[in-house]
């Protein structure tokens, strides 16, 4: 019998950045990995602060009868509430336990979000660039995704979005800091798609969710990510561990439901069912309780901030452009014409530049032709080693 029909055409397109990650694989074996310089997946390299290797075994050492067995499929009560004080300070608000429903990871919060408020032919916005595996979250679930192009700068356009705004419209997604541009979107952006959506719910009666995916959020250098919980009454915040404490393998993350929602117990209770229905069941019970007692630990931003001065300054060095990352750990770069002055093809340059084993991800993944994105979040040394092999990169592009 044949796979379905929607996998196999969602395997002919599957993600770049996991098919860059691979190919990485095969030539750190065929040339060793100190001659691979490799920045196409964004897995932090950093280990997780100190703090979390003791409460691990403090948390191990206890053994407790039952501390491995279910709990509400929403998480640990003592979890959502130490969780629910770290949401009301970022975001401004005042919300308890009962607003947090444990995620397995950012990506497993957004799927049970997804699923939770959208009806099959529903749309949600989104501003490209943006993280590639948002096309199959929504298609997961039977909703659709509307692209919109960013501005030059890559802020939200304000006036793009309500161009796109429709009566099937569920949400506007939004990721800030950005994956792959490291923009952060000020706070007169966010209260100016609020008033959008303020002024659609009023013509329509639909009032279209904001959905935040804020992985990266403690990743951001000497720039403030504003709340959002605060400033929309339909808003929900989805997070993760797997960056700011560099736990990505650990799959812990929440969602977060902004305190005056429209029919909140049916959406806290809808979430809750569509976790486990998706066959999350619940987050993972080590790492809940681990989190909870870890909510003001962070990796050292430091070091990113030094990468991202590294890098800058080869990539200045050779002429390749790039839009200076606010927060994250990417570097979003234009893809450079060739010398004799014709355009350059993102999946060409970077079919160029993994000639000199260097490897990045085409920026046709993430909606932008023409761009290309390189994960920072590798050692030091690897990025000042392979300044020689930018420079020889761009010599024969």
């Amino acid at each position: 019998m044949p796979i379905a029909t929607g996998i196999k055409n969602a395997l002919a397109s599957s993600s770049m950045i996991r098919k860059m990650f691979e190919e990485g694989n095969l030539l750190r074996k065929q040339h060793g990995a100190d001659k691979v310089f490799d920045y196409s997946l964004g897995n932090p390299d950093i280990e997780p602060p100190p703090a979390f290797h003791k409460v691990l075994l403090k948390l191990a050492k206890k053994d407790q009868k039952g501390s491995h067995g279910y709990m509400p499929n929403a998480g640990y009560p003592e979890v959502r509430e130490a969780l629910a004080r770290k949401a009301s300070k970022e975001h401004q608000v005042s919300i308890d336990g009962s607003h947090i429903v444990m995620a397995v990871g950012a990506a497993g919060g957004l799927n049970t979000v997804i699923k939770t408020i959208c009806n099959p032919g529903d749309e949600i916005i989104v501003s490209r660039p943006f993280f590639m595996e948002y096309r199959a979250y929504a298609a997961n679930h039977g909703a659709r995704l509307v692209e919109i192009d960013a501005l030059p700068d890559f802020n939200l356009d304000i006036n793009a979005i309500g161009a796109a705004l429709s009566p099937q419209t569920a949400a506007i997604l939004i990721n800030s800091p950005n994956n792959p541009t490291g923009k952060v979107y000020p706070l007169p952006v966010i209260i100016a798609i609020a008033y959008l959506l303020y002024q659609h719910g009023a013509q329509t009666g639909r009032f279209p969710f904001l959905v935040s995916d804020e992985p990266y959020r403690e990743i951001a250098y000497n720039v403030n990510v504003p709340p959002v919980l605060s400033v929309y009454r339909e808003s929900i915040v989805v997070n993760s561990y797997s960056k700011s404490l560099s736990l990505p393998g650990e799959r812990i993350g929440y969602i977060a439901v902004g305190p005056s929602v429209t029919d909140k117990a049916d959406l806290l209770n809808g979430l809750i069912y569509a976790t486990r229905i998706l066959g999350y069941v619940n987050a993972p019970a080590l790492m809940q309780r681990i989190v909870a007692e870890l909510t003001g630990a962070s990796v050292d931003v430091a070091i990113y901030a030094r990468r991202r001065a590294v890098f800058t300054a080869i990539l200045d060095g050779v002429g390749i452009e790039y839009a200076k990352p606010e927060g994250a750990f990417y570097l979003f770069c234009k893809v450079p014409p060739k010398r004799d002055g014709s355009a350059g093809d993102d999946v060409a340059f970077v079919n160029h530049l993994k000639q000199h084993l260097i490897l990045g991800v085409p920026g046709s993944g993430f909606g932008k032709p023409g761009w290309l994105r390189f994960a920072y979040c590798v050692d030091e040394k690897i990025i000042l080693a392979s300044g020689d092999a930018f420079k020889k990169a761009m010599e024969s592009w």
